[in-house]
């Protein structure tokens, strides 16, 4: 519990540089650990020079063990302390809350939300409620406009969720900070409500790593460590050259949709794959090559009567891939003519490389079978499978347009996985990636931006570039898992780069490839040096 406070008082610290001497602070408790945690942080604030006021849910009688400790010391401190520099109350009842909480509330610097931690299961009500209430109307609709505004930190995890999921069970506090212990739970890091964390800080409270390493866990949040280290394994050697960073071959495009072609192209070149090269219908080639980057190779492919690629082309297809190290098959190639769909199909099942599909891509195997996703299509060590569908795209792939099916992504996107044996990412906010062992990473990269038209096709480009590279780098080592959890970090950080910049409202998808470079060398500067 002492641990835990001391990690709150050093994110509230960190947040005004150490200033803390003046600041106003009001911390309101409820009698469990949560609300000790929070008894623990006000005797620390207030020996840091903070005017501390501490409000607890029901009487420090009726607290026990730990918490009914810290209570005990906070209302010593409290009573030695003078002018008013260290109070505590006791709210026994809904009036009790009403009354004070209306008073004066505008001048705290920060308010502190140790209410309930991750052990609440049900919906608040009655005076917990009016607190969270209280809380929220401080945020004046979650719209930081005033300097004036109060500094929201939750202790643990917003009360009002329930920590194991990542559906909002009831009203919550909407937190600016939330400090959580040893590892972040579901509620912590899964829509919709990770978004009532604000920015999430995880701290060390001395549980044993045995318990960690021991634990039977199949869902991970990624870390910065994780693209950093793939982007080491994946260094450009001082005599390296184009082919020692992969072939992409992207398939894409139809007559009058050749942007995304240009963009998935564009994005594996920019990813720092060795040779890019664009297949797509005879009639889009001539828009394609003079759309897309003077590196980046096109060929043309027999095509429909309506300009988009024929089934005649599958043989071709094949004869590129034998030169390729990774295919990319989808944006742009549209999905109404069946010869596509049968094109489609034939490329992904007599594949001999890793292939990465998206958009149309996954819209023609959708209907090539009237069950979603074809059952005969599975992917295999020496050539994987990489999906990348969106949630309506998801959807399609299950046979269903039934929503709720998606109501626990993570479920839906492991089983499919591990089902069809292949590799799932699905898109959204906090995107996923589940993997055929069963295991789930959590993105945590990326913002509203980053659903601008394109921007798809853009991360389809990116991982079959890093793909790509893993293969003709790590040659034995070759993951796909790992470079596609590298690939959406860095694409969502790009994103995050681009909106920092440009405003989310206003970037585009080509903004989030010029991004690329900064986001890789934030994360490898030294790899990134001649």
């Amino acid at each position: 519990m002492q641990a835990a406070a001391d990690a709150c008082f050093n994110a509230i610290s960190n947040h005004f540089s150490g200033e803390l001497a003046g600041k106003s602070v009001q911390i309101l408790c409820g009698p469990g650990n949560n609300g000790g945690d929070g008894a623990a942080l006000a005797l620390l604030l207030h020996d840091a020079g903070a005017l501390v006021e501490l409000l607890l849910s029901g009487s420090l009688e009726a607290t026990k063990g730990d918490a009914r400790t810290n209570f005990e010391l906070a209302a010593q401190a409290a009573s030695d302390a003078q002018d008013g520099l260290f109070t505590i109350k006791e709210c026994k009842n809904e009036e009790d809350w009403k009354t004070l909480m209306n008073q004066g509330h505008e001048r705290f610097d920060v308010v502190v939300d140790a209410l309930f931690g991750t052990g609440l299961k049900r919906p608040l009500d009655g005076v917990f409620r009016t607190v969270v209430e209280y809380l929220n109307r401080l945020r004046r609709s979650g719209d930081r406009v005033s300097s004036a505004q109060p500094l929201i930190v939750s202790v643990d995890i917003p009360s009002g969720l329930n920590g194991d999921v990542s559906q909002l069970v009831g009203p919550a506090v909407q937190a600016d900070l939330t400090v959580t212990f040893t590892a972040p739970k579901i509620a912590n890091v899964m829509t919709p409500a990770c978004l009532r964390n604000g920015k999430l800080v995880i701290a060390s409270v001395g549980s044993p790593d045995s318990l960690l390493a021991n634990a039977d866990v199949n869902l991970f949040v990624v870390e910065e460590r994780d693209p950093h280290d793939w982007l080491i394994r994946t260094r450009y050697a001082p005599d390296s050259y184009k082919n020692s960073h992969g072939h992409v071959l992207v398939v894409a495009g139809a007559r009058g949709f050749t942007g995304a072609a240009v963009l998935s192209g564009n994005a594996a070149m920019r990813s720092g794959a060795g040779l890019v090269t664009i297949a797509t219908p005879a009639s889009a080639q001539t828009a394609v090559a003079a759309a897309v980057m003077p590196e980046v190779m096109t060929v043309a492919l027999a095509e429909t009567d309506r300009g988009a690629v024929s089934d005649d082309a599958a043989d071709h297809v094949r004869q590129l891939a034998n030169k390729a190290s990774v295919i990319a098959i989808g944006p742009g190639l549209t999905a109404a003519d069946e010869r596509t769909r049968r094109f489609v199909f034939s490329v992904v099942k007599e594949r001999r490389t890793p292939i990465v599909i998206d958009a149309d891509g996954l819209n023609c195997l959708a209907k090539y079978s009237d069950r979603g996703w074809p059952a005969d299509l599975r992917g295999s060590t020496d050539a994987p499978l990489i999906l990348t569908p969106h949630e309506g795209e998801m959807l399609r792939l299950l046979g269903t347009a039934d929503k709720r099916a998606l109501d626990d992504r993570v479920s839906a996107a492991r089983q499919f996985a591990t089902k069809h044996n292949l590799f799932l990412v699905l898109k959204g906010t906090r995107s996923l990636i589940a993997a055929p062992d069963d295991r789930v990473f959590i993105n945590p990269t990326g913002n509203a931006g980053l659903g601008t038209a394109g921007a798809g096709d853009t991360l389809t480009g990116l991982i079959a570039g890093f793909i790509a590279q893993a293969q003709a780098t790590l040659t034995e080592d070759f993951d796909p898992l790992s470079a596609t959890v590298a690939a959406l970090y860095v694409g969502g950080l790009a994103g995050d780069f681009a909106a920092r910049k440009l405003g989310m409202r206003t970037m585009v998808a080509s903004d989030i490839r010029e991004h690329f470079s900064e986001a890789i060398r934030s994360l490898d500067p030294s790899g990134e040096n001649p």
